[in-house]
């Protein structure tokens, strides 16, 4: 990966995530919302879910998915070597959902993510966090709050590290199946 550089050291990427503390907050307190479920997007989702779940003060217990087997391109990036099993320690039928995921490119991460849900019940609304939203978009999924909006050109990928301190590399884009699990990804 020496290709990638630094975009964002821990202190920024603290900063946006205090941003998108209030403006969760903010988007729950207007629709009368009260006790959310956040559910983070394995990896980097998670790794951001937990520090805006914390910040947030939320009762329930995080959830965690890991989309693998919902991924429209699983057969072209190939079997992920670590596949973990989602967690959603309460039923979300009638839940308002905050879904947490690290970058939002194509779509197609959030499209596996929502059709994993639905598999789990049907939550009365489901709010979409991301950190970062790039363009590429290939499917009509926009986020609801979102902490970071770089112009990045299409030959690029942004990539959340983690978990501890997070930070934001910027490189090249490579081939997916051959990435470490100790990354986020770019999707």
């Amino acid at each position: 990966m020496s290709d990638n550089t630094t975009f964002m050291q821990a202190d920024g990427v603290e900063s946006l995530i205090d941003v998108m503390a209030g403006k969760i907050w903010t988007l729950i307190n207007d629709k009368g919302i009260s006790d959310p479920l956040m559910v983070g997007i394995r990896t980097g989702g998670v790794w951001l879910a937990e520090r805006l779940h914390q910040e947030l003060g939320l009762r329930d217990p995080l959830g965690t998915l890991d989309i693998s087997f919902y991924r429209d391109d699983f057969t072209r990036i190939g079997m992920n070597p670590e596949v973990h099993p989602s967690d959603l320690p309460i039923p979300v039928d009638d839940r308002h959902i905050i879904l947490v995921d690290d970058v939002l490119h194509t779509g197609r991460t959030i499209r596996a993510a929502l059709n994993e849900i639905f598999d789990y019940g049907r939550p009365a609304s489901i709010t979409l966090a991301t950190l970062v939203d790039r363009s590429g978009r290939e499917l009509p999924i926009q986020p609801d709050v979102t902490g970071l909006h770089p112009s990045l050109d299409p030959d690029q990928h942004i990539t959340l590290i983690g978990p501890d301190p997070l930070g934001l590399i910027l490189g090249a884009k490579t081939n997916r199946s051959s990435r470490g699990d100790e990354q986020g990804k770019d999707v």
